[in-house]
């Protein structure tokens, strides 16, 4: 910046059905870098927020779960080339956020890119390992199917502002279901130009939303949604689960608990998608 010129600090929107709204409260909160700089301003999110990002998913989930496989694979991929055209930008954001060097933002940017190609290259996969044809002694097909669950909410890692959002996001997404994304407080700067990248690609509207702000006041509405069918607690304390998943068990919502170390820089595993899908069995009369 030259000398003398007042930084100009961007103030970030929510990123809910597909455009970027202010909070209904019109509260916000300043992000600061791992220096201790001034790095932007969020939006702090309300319980209302969270209920309108719950209502866009549950209206974006039914066609964004009857696309084919293989397209929502190719969105994903979309995906995957948008946020490299924009990698330099994501580095820099990603360093001053976490503290690094940018050689190594670089390559959690980078690693960012291929989980989403991972994710797609799975999409129209996964069938084939979740799904079979199973042996009946009858007169009858036998299918059994992995379908999406719904509106799955995911709390976002705390420490990795992007490869951790990247890592639980994409299974969620290409398996068919609409997510409500509470995304790193102390960190949220990468998260919100992700949903620039996602409101610019072929993600349809609602089928992913993403809040910023205050995670004690946005996690337990959250769990305890009634039109929420699963929650990935990844981004909550061990000691914090255990409160979320009984509320989370007033509807029986599929809920992930986090790892106790969590490393998603690891190779990731088809494994994450089968956490939000459930398995439909369908019988067909053999025809004469």
């Amino acid at each position: 910046m030259p000398e003398g010129r007042l930084a100009v600090n961007k103030t970030y929107k929510l990123y809910v059905a597909g455009a970027f709204p202010r909070s209904e409260s019109g509260r916000s909160y300043p992000v600061h870098a791992a220096d201790g700089a001034l790095l932007a301003n969020a939006a702090l999110a309300s319980r209302k927020d969270l209920r309108d990002a719950v209502v866009a998913a549950r209206a974006a989930q039914p066609k964004w779960a009857r696309t084919t496989a293989y397209n929502r694979g190719q969105v994903l991929y979309r995906i995957a080339e948008m946020l490299e055209e924009r990698a330099a930008q994501f580095a820099e954001q990603v360093a001053r956020s976490e503290g690094l060097a940018g050689a190594e933002a670089g390559r959690l940017v980078a690693a960012s890119v291929d989980r989403l190609v991972y994710y797609a290259g799975w999409s129209d996969k996964l069938a084939q390992i979740a799904g079979a044809a199973n042996p009946v002694a009858g007169p009858y097909f036998n299918f059994s199917l992995p379908e999406p669950t719904g509106v799955i909410g995911v709390v976002a890692p705390p420490g990795s502002s992007l490869l951790g959002l990247v890592s639980v996001l994409a299974p969620v997404i290409v398996t068919g279901n609409a997510a409500v994304v509470v995304a790193s407080e102390e960190r949220p700067v990468p998260a919100v130009t992700f949903a620039e990248v996602l409101a610019t690609s072929d993600v349809p509207g609602g089928v992913v939303n993403l809040l910023t702000g205050r995670l004690a006041e946005l996690a337990p509405v959250l769990a305890a949604h009634r039109d929420v069918d699963g929650l990935d607690l990844c981004g909550i304390s061990e000691q914090d689960a255990a409160a979320l998943e009984r509320a989370a068990a007033d509807n029986v919502k599929r809920v992930l608990r986090r790892e106790v170390a969590p490393d998603w820089e690891r190779r990731p595993s088809p494994r994450r998608m089968l956490h939000f899908v459930e398995t439909k069995t369908v019988w067909h009369p053999i025809g004469a």
